[in-house]
């Protein structure tokens, strides 16, 4: 009698994968791409908490926004205990903002954390966390900007995560957000996300389907040659940024180049990036040439002035979730599996 065991099987299927005539090396790589854990979608009555797991804020009435708009949507809002605490630019120490973002982790009462902001933190207390709990009863991780390393991490560990508003950024008022906050809800909620937008002159069109990834370009670069580095086989990558120099755009996107990040992606998402105040165009290239000059060989769609990042209309992403993307000659789709 043979014994079958996880490991056979899998080496089994590796070995049909890359003996199959009908395949190439790049069709094998995303065939065994794994298909991520969706946490359970959110319903009226649930409870999430926010917390502060990277910068500070100066006070709760910061958050109102974001309190306002989850108790409208029929959710119960905790708070992180360290919420409000300071240490120097941070929400507290980092044995204080672990604490917060373990007891959300570990609790299974809460059904989504939402961070209250981005900032720089998240990387200091990020290699600290347990994820047992959280494994038995996953949950969304909601947040941008300096929240990507979560992001990431949780890619990485089998998750899908939303990229969107934070309480912080949140203004219940502007028109400029409606779009931004519908998103985030269905989301959450469970309807059906997808963007029809308006293809722009420097898109490259072709269509594809992959796994979206990514976040802020400054924290994706950040992660190489870490466990937070993405595995981009088979992946539609999205970045974002602000404040940065043109120059520095370009040294991060030629690094992950460099990385391999491009070649066996399926698609690039360009979203919002906000430069670096007075910086002109002393390079002598545009944001869209230095991105077009990174992925050059590829044959990929890639997406430009996608609605998200450091904006009000900051429109949302299941990351991980599967996405089609069909860039057009007038039109750009990106329907979200």
């Amino acid at each position: 009698m043979v014994e079958f065991r996880t490991g056979n099987i899998f080496f089994i299927l590796f070995i049909f994968l890359i003996s199959f005539p009908g395949l190439s090396q790049n069709d094998t790589e995303v065939a065994i791409t794994r298909d991520l854990i969706k946490p359970p979608y959110l319903k009226k009555g649930d409870t999430i908490m926010i917390l502060s797991p990277a910068g500070r804020i100066r006070d709760k009435v910061s958050v109102d926004a974001g309190i306002e708009l989850a108790n409208h949507w029929g959710l119960i809002v905790f708070f992180g205990n360290h919420l409000l605490s300071q240490d120097n630019t941070f929400a507290g120490t980092d044995a204080q903002r672990l604490d917060d973002m373990q007891k959300a982790l570990d609790d299974p009462s809460i059904k989504a954390i939402w961070a209250a902001r981005g900032g720089y933190g998240a990387v200091r207390i990020v290699d600290d966390l347990d994820f047992t709990k959280f494994f038995e009863h996953p949950k969304w991780i909601i947040g941008y900007s300096d929240i990507t390393v979560f992001h990431n991490r949780l890619h990485e560990l089998g998750y899908q995560t939303i990229h969107g508003q934070m309480p912080l950024t949140i203004h219940l008022e502007d028109p400029v957000q409606k779009q931004s906050l519908l998103s985030l809800h269905n989301a959450l909620f469970g309807k059906k996300l997808s963007y029809k937008l308006t293809t722009s002159k420097k898109n490259r069109q072709g269509e594809s389907i992959g796994q979206l990834v990514g976040g802020n370009l400054s924290i994706v670069y950040s992660m190489l040659e870490s466990n937070t580095t993405l595995n981009m086989n088979g992946k539609v990558l999205f970045i974002e940024d602000v404040g940065e120099a043109l120059y520095h755009i370009d040294r991060m996107m030629i690094s992950l180049k460099r990385a391999g990040y491009f070649n066996n992606c399926k698609g690039l998402i360009v979203g919002n990036f906000k430069l670096k105040k007075n910086e002109g165009n002393k390079f002598g290239k545009t944001l869209e040439e230095i991105v077009l000059d990174a992925v050059e060989g590829t044959n990929f769609p890639v997406i430009f002035d996608f609605p998200a990042g450091h904006i009000d209309d900051n429109r949302t992403l299941i990351l991980g979730s599967y996405v089609d993307l069909k860039v057009m000659k007038k039109k750009t789709r990106i329907t979200f599996r």
